[in-house]
């Protein structure tokens, strides 16, 4: 791995790092202050609640649903920093709006805090992309997306009531039309070596002669 690898993985990580490090802090500060941010959640359809569109991925209801988003942010994030870096920020910032903004417009009646929406997000980002670019090399990565965090499925069902299966389930949709949506812009499908050579007419098993005619060896 030369130095130029290195400090690309570095700015990838960096920017999931901070994000993380900036829950941890709120999550401390609360904590370390006897205070409650849950009223800073997002409560759908209500006038205060439009806050909790920004404010509610940063909230945490224990240092468990903290850890559980964090892990997830940070390998998710590093991942979309690493390969779509030109579209990361604007990823990023589309998920995190349009999550929020749906969720205030249909959510159940209660608070609702906490990152996974994001995670979520990330998730069928990075697993639709593969799929909408057609790209053998990014295709991998979304099949690699599956293995790490396919079980989060089950999260989009309406199955524990206690948990916001609305931000999970709206967050997936909105990584799938930012997908969609940028699947123009960003790493496109590239040709594996043998794949131009094939396409240069050479060391592919045939050939052709002056009059356009296919020569097979045998």
């Amino acid at each position: 791995m030369n130095e130029e690898d290195k400090e690309k993985i570095l700015r990838s990580i960096l920017f999931p790092l901070l994000f993380v490090a900036l829950l941890w802090f709120i999550k401390l500060t609360e904590i370390g202050f006897g205070l409650n941010f849950t009223r800073f959640g997002l409560y759908p359809r209500a006038y205060e609640g439009l806050i909790g569109i920004i404010a509610s991925p940063l909230i945490h209801g224990s240092f468990n649903h903290l850890l559980s988003n964090s892990i997830p942010l940070l390998v998710l994030g590093s991942i979309t920093y690493y390969f779509y870096r030109p579209l990361a920020f604007t990823v990023f910032f589309w998920v995190y709006l349009m999550s929020g903004l749906w969720v205030w417009a249909a959510g159940r009646e209660a608070y609702h805090i906490g990152a996974s929406g994001l995670v979520y997000g990330f998730v069928t980002f990075l697993f639709f992309s593969g799929i909408f670019r057609r790209s053998k090399q990014l295709l991998v990565l979304s099949l690699l997306v599956t293995f790490l965090y396919g079980s989060l499925i089950w999260g989009i069902f309406p199955i524990y009531p206690e948990i916001s299966w609305e931000s999970h389930l709206l967050g997936s949709l909105a990584g799938i039309i930012t997908a969609w949506y940028y699947r123009s812009e960003g790493p496109q499908p590239s040709k594996f070596e043998w794949e131009k050579e094939a396409d240069d007419g050479k060391d592919n098993g045939y050939w052709k002669d002056e009059s356009g005619n296919t020569t097979y060896p045998v």
